[in-house]
């Protein structure tokens, strides 16, 4: 490496009133990136490395994590501290393209991991024992082939993956559409009506064990928190949970923290902070009312019925909620719109499971090229 890479000594006073570029790298080989732009008189140090387009900038502290890259052109003029040495390529021996790719491999990781050392929290980089080390170096013909082969993979992968965002983009477009030609002119009808807050109570068995879920913020679902033993239970009021609820989270409701219940969670309990509304099966569909409240309307109803001020305090009322009106068109076309969902769910997660396929193959090239 040191026959290929030499030292950067573009060190610059900083000007108070002048606005630097700051360079971060990323972990895993993922490349350097924009930091952020501040004022000189922003950074502690007086003087920082200027770093030019193409040279090789590595993390002292985080090199062993894949922490480097190639400085790219918008990053040119950039400034970095002395944690972050930059080394100019030889343009006779390497491409940096060829350089970049190179330092997204796993044995390339592996090598600043050995070049680096010291007690678990202070573990740095020595420069010395890196440009020490020796990397496989083709002609600049045959790395500008590999160079040429990897990129082209690279862009196939990102349009597709590209394609598949989009894809979601427009399925989610089109239930939005279907949601509110729907509702139209659908009755509103309160909670209180059409899915009333239920309450379970569990007596708590000191030898049973109970599965307690709880809710994820934006709409990521209900999980289970945790099992424990009815004797480890002291003050807490326990309730039951049924397939078909509609979960709120009274403290971070307003932070989209609401679920449906799943088959999986039949059988399981919340806290008292889990609020259970059950839909009235005969005028309304769980799933329906579900979409109902991730939509902006559905949430801004939620926020209503949390009226605290700080965020601790925005707990969704027991009394306001039953207050809410939701839309209520008929069961039919509840129904349908519960198909469209199936749908929706099932295109997304065919795409997520190519995008998963394709977040393989580029590590899979990588180790067919490089080894």
């Amino acid at each position: 490496m040191g026959e290929l890479l030499w030292p950067n000594t573009d060190r610059i006073q900083l000007d108070p009133d002048q606005t630097y570029a700051q360079v971060t790298a990323r972990l895993w080989g993922k490349g350097l990136a924009l930091r952020g732009r501040v004022k000189g008189s922003e950074i502690a140090a007086a003087q920082q490395n200027r770093v030019s387009t193409n040279q090789f900038v590595i993390s002292k502290i985080d090199a062993r994590h894949g922490a480097f890259g190639i400085v790219p052109a918008e990053l040119d003029g950039a400034v970095v501290s002395n944690d972050f040495p930059a080394f100019n390529v030889d343009p006779d021996k390497a491409l940096p393209e060829f350089v970049a790719w190179v330092a997204r491999t796993g044995w390339f990781i592996a090598i600043c991991k050995s070049a680096s050392e010291g007690s678990t929290n202070r573990v740095r980089l020595k420069e010395s024992r890196f440009l020490a080390q020796s990397i496989p170096l083709p002609t600049t013909t045959e790395q500008q082939a590999i160079v040429n082969r990897l990129d082209q993979a690279a862009a196939a992968i990102a349009a597709r993956g590209n394609a598949a965002t989009a894809m979601v983009s427009e399925v989610e477009a089109t239930m939005r559409a279907a949601f509110a030609r729907i509702i139209a002119d659908a009755p509103r009808v309160t909670m209180g009506e059409i899915a009333p807050l239920v309450r379970r109570p569990v007596v708590i068995d000191p030898a049973q064990v109970y599965r307690e879920i709880g809710v994820r913020s934006f709409y990521r679902g209900l999980f289970e928190r945790r099992q424990v033993l009815g004797s480890d239970f002291d003050w807490q009021k326990l309730f039951w949970v049924e397939q078909g609820d509609l979960v709120f989270s009274n403290l971070m409701a307003w932070e989209q923290a609401t679920g449906l219940a799943q088959s999986s969670h039949a059988g399981a309990v919340g806290n008292h902070r889990m609020l259970t509304c059950q839909a009235d099966s005969s005028r309304m569909s769980p799933e329906f009312l579900y979409y109902y409240f991730t939509t902006e309307d559905g949430h801004r109803e939620v926020l209503k019925a949390s009226p605290g001020t700080m965020v601790r305090n925005k707990t969704l009322s027991t009394k306001l909620l039953p207050k809410i009106s939701v839309p209520v068109p008929s069961l039919d076309a509840q129904l349908w719109f519960d198909s469209l969902q199936s749908k929706a769910r099932a295109a997304k997660a065919t795409q997520a499971e190519a995008t998963a396929h394709l977040d393989q193959l580029l590590p899979a090239l990588l180790n067919e090229v490089f080894g």
